[in-house]
């Protein structure tokens, strides 16, 4: 994983500006920076499972409303996909099977997907994770972060792009 000079926070939207109609799916483990760095886009324009685990059950870490979560999650794909709506899909994406959903809703309605993949260092994550209210054990962290994709494989399941995080962190920061 590259160490990024500048933090997520600092990506301005002009770094990563999506076209029309794009899914753009951030893949990154909890705590590395996927839900501040969508608040660059409109709030309509995201699909988050954190949200709908809130809306169903008053906390969004209860992982038994995850089927429920993807079921909403889902139904608001289709349909901004279906009218060309541009849409952020913030989860951590990080199981291929995951993906491949994304992907294969993204071919059908014949939508440019690209991920941005947030290559933050453990570290890093783990940091930012202990701060955070909702703090997901240590163990989860170092689990899920053993089984990020990498750039590589991501083009290869068939991402339209792939972003890199850390690079979209340095071209704001150099530019500033």
């Amino acid at each position: 994983m590259t160490t990024m000079d500048t933090p997520v926070t600092m990506i301005p939207r002009s770094y990563l500006p999506l076209a029309e109609g794009t899914l753009a799916v951030l893949v990154g483990i909890p705590g590395c920076g996927k839900s501040t760095f969508t608040r660059q886009y409109p709030s309509s324009w995201r699909v988050c499972l954190d949200e709908f685990r809130l809306a169903a059950t008053d906390d969004m870490t209860d992982q038994s409303a995850t089927p429920v979560a993807a079921q909403i999650q889902n139904l608001l794909l289709e349909a901004r996909l279906a009218r060309g709506r541009t849409t952020v899909a913030d989860s951590a994406n990080i199981h291929p099977h995951v993906r491949a959903g994304l992907l294969a809703r993204a071919r059908y309605w014949q939508r440019p997907i690209v991920a941005v993949l947030f290559d933050v260092p453990l570290a890093t994550a783990q940091a930012q994770n202990a701060a955070r209210a909702r703090v997901v054990p240590s163990h989860v962290l170092h689990d899920l972060n053993a089984m990020m994709p990498t750039a590589d494989q991501l083009r290869a399941e068939g991402f339209t792009a792939v972003h890199l995080a850390s690079e979209l962190a340095h071209a704001a920061g150099g530019a500033r």
